[in-house]
C-alpha cells in the first residue's frame, strides 16, 4: 500500500498489508481492551482526551504537514482541521460524563431509568478528505463512551491513520482502545462479521455505503452511513449578496472542492442571479493554485488522479448536454482542476443530479423562495443545506421544507462538535458529534423497579 504525493507524485512511503492472522490478533486485542477499560471512570477518559487536545495542538506544525503531505489540501487547512480536532476533544472531555448520565421516567415502578453502556468494538471505515477530523470526530465520542475503536481509513492516508493511533497511545490511553487496520478492501467484511465487532460506521460514497451497510445488516450490526451530498445553496434576492458570494465560494473550494457538506449547487432567485454569477466568476478566477505548503496558495492538487478524471468527465459531459461553461472547466498539470462555474444546469445532468466531489459550482435560477425550494429538495441527497436571506422568518419556513440535516441560515454548512452531524434520503442515517452522536454506538438500556 502506498502514500503518494499528489502535488510532487513522489512516493512519501509503503506499508505492508496485515495479514488475516494479524487482523485476528488487533480485532482480539480491541476486544480485550474493551473488556478492561468499559467500567473506567470518566475523570480517567477526560484526562487522556485532554492530553490529547494539548498534543494535536503541540504537534500541530507535523500533522498538518503530514495531512497537506498525503491529500493536498494547502497548509492553512490542514492546520485549522488539526485545531479543530483540538477542539473536539476538549468538547467531549468536558461534556460526554453529562452526556451519558442515566435518565430517570415517570412510571407505574417505583423508580425508571435509561442506562446508557458501552457495547464493545466498532469498526470505522474512513475517507481521506479530512484524514484527522473525520476519524476523530467519530473515534473520541466512542471511546469517551467506553467503546474501542478499529480503523480502515483510506490507503492514500494511511500515514495518518498510523499517527492517530500512535496519538491516542502518546495520550495515555491503553493498548489496544485505538487500532489502526492496514487491510485491502476484501477484508473488510470478514471484520464487520467477527463477533467482538459491534457496529460499524462509514464516511464514503454511495456506492461503498451501500455494500458497508448490506453487510453490517448481514451480521446484524448497528451501522451508521455519512456518504455525501449534493447540498443547495439559497441565495434570495434581499440577501447581502457580496457576503453569499464570499463565503460560497469558500464553502465549494475548500478542500479543492473535495467536501460532502459544501455549497454544491447555488440556487439564486432570478432578480439578482446575473450579479451573482459575474461575482462568482471574479471571485473564482481570482484563485491561486499551486503547491498546497506554499503560504500564498488558495487551492491545491485533487488528492488523486482518479478523482480528477472524475470531475473532468462530469463538466464535460453536462456541457455536451447543454450546460454552460461560465470559466474553468480544465486540468492543469494532470493535479488541478481549475475553478469552475457552470449555469444553465438541467435535471438528467451529472452536475445537476451526482455529487462533484472537485471545484466545480453550478448556479440555477428560482423564480421565488418557493421555486428554490422546490429545487434544492429535487436530489437523491440530504445531507446540508444553506439559506441567505434577510428575513430570518422566510428563512426559518424554508428551512422546515427543506429535506435535509442541517440547515445553515446566513452561513456557510459546517460541522460543529455541539451539533448533530449526519444526513437524510441517499445521504446516509445516524448522527455523529453532540449527545447524539456519543448515543450511537452504546446500549439504551430500560431499567424498571418495583
Amino acid at each position: 500500500m502506498k502514500s503518494i504525493n499528489p502535488f510532487t507524485g513522489k512516493v512519501i512511503a509503503e506499508y505492508e498489508n496485515h495479514s488475516r492472522e494479524q487482523l485476528e490478533h488487533i480485532v482480539s486485542d480491541t476486544g480485550q481492551a474493551f473488556k478492561t477499560r468499559k467500567d473506567i471512570p470518566f475523570r480517567k477518559r477526560s484526562t487522556a482526551i485532554k492530553k490529547m487536545a494539548a498534543l494535536l495542538r503541540e504537534r500541530k506544525e507535523e500533522y498538518a504537514a503530514l495531512i497537506t503531505a498525503e491529500m493536498g489540501k494547502i497548509i492553512a487547512e490542514s492546520r485549522a482541521e488539526t485545531e479543530k480536532c483540538a477542539w473536539l476533544c476538549e468538547y467531549y472531555a468536558e461534556q460526554a460524563e453529562s452526556m451519558l448520565q442515566p435518565e430517570l421516567f415517570e412510571t407505574d415502578g417505583s423508580e425508571s431509568f435509561v442506562c446508557f453502556d458501552p457495547t464493545g468494538v466498532i469498526y470505522a471505515i474512513m475517507p481521506w478528505n479530512f484524514p484527522f477530523w473525520q476519524v476523530l470526530r467519530f473515534a473520541v465520542p466512542t471511546i469517551m463512551a467506553g467503546n474501542t475503536v478499529v480503523l480502515k481509513h483510506a490507503p492514500n492516508v494511511t500515514g495518518c491513520s498510523l499517527a492517530i493511533e500512535n496519538l491516542f497511545m502518546d495520550s495515555g490511553f491503553p493498548d489496544s482502545v485505538f487500532r489502526s487496520l492496514i487491510i485491502p478492501v476484501e477484508l473488510s467484511e470478514s471484520v464487520i462479521a467477527h463477533p467482538l465487532v459491534q457496529g460499524v460506521t462509514l464516511t464514503g460514497s454511495r456506492r461503498a455505503g451501500r455494500i458497508v451497510a448490506s453487510q453490517a445488516g448481514k451480521y446484524l450490526k448497528k451501522s451508521v452511513m455519512e456518504l455525501g451530498g449534493s447540498d443547495p445553496y439559497i441565495v434570495l434576492k434581499d440577501a447581502e449578496i457580496n457576503n453569499a458570494c464570499k463565503t460560497g465560494m469558500c464553502s465549494r473550494m475548500l478542500n479543492a472542492g473535495q467536501v460532502c457538506i459544501s455549497a454544491k449547487r447555488f440556487i439564486v432567485e432570478e432578480a439578482i442571479f446575473d450579479d451573482f454569477v459575474a461575482e462568482q466568476k471574479t471571485l473564482l478566477e481570482n484563485l491561486a493554485l499551486g503547491d498546497p505548503m506554499s503560504e500564498d496558495t488558495d487551492m491545491g492538487p485533487m488528492a488523486r488522479p482518479d478523482l480528477l478524471e472524475q470531475i473532468e468527465k462530469q463538466v464535460s459531459e453536462s456541457v455536451k448536454m447543454g450546460a454552460k461553461l461560465v470559466t474553468g472547466g480544465k486540468r492543469t498539470n494532470d493535479k488541478f482542476y481549475t475553478p469552475t462555474l457552470l449555469t444553465n444546469a438541467k435535471k438528467g445532468m451529472p452536475v445537476y443530479d451526482e455529487e462533484t466531489f472537485g471545484p466545480v459550482s453550478v448556479v440555477i435560477p428560482a423564480k421565488d423562495a418557493e421555486d428554490a425550494v422546490r429545487i434544492a429538495n429535487d436530489t437523491v441527497y440530504g445531507l446540508g443545506a444553506s439559506i441567505w436571506t434577510n428575513s430570518i422568518s422566510l428563512g426559518k419556513q424554508m428551512a422546515e421544507k427543506i429535506e435535509a440535516g442541517a440547515v445553515f441560515i446566513n452561513g456557510m454548512t459546517k460541522s460543529d462538535p455541539r451539533l448533530p452531524f449526519g444526513g437524510t434520503k441517499r445521504s446516509g442515517y445516524g448522527r455523529e458529534l453532540s449527545h447524539f452522536g456519543i448515543r450511537e454506538f452504546v446500549n439504551i438500556k430500560t431499567v424498571w423497579i418495583k
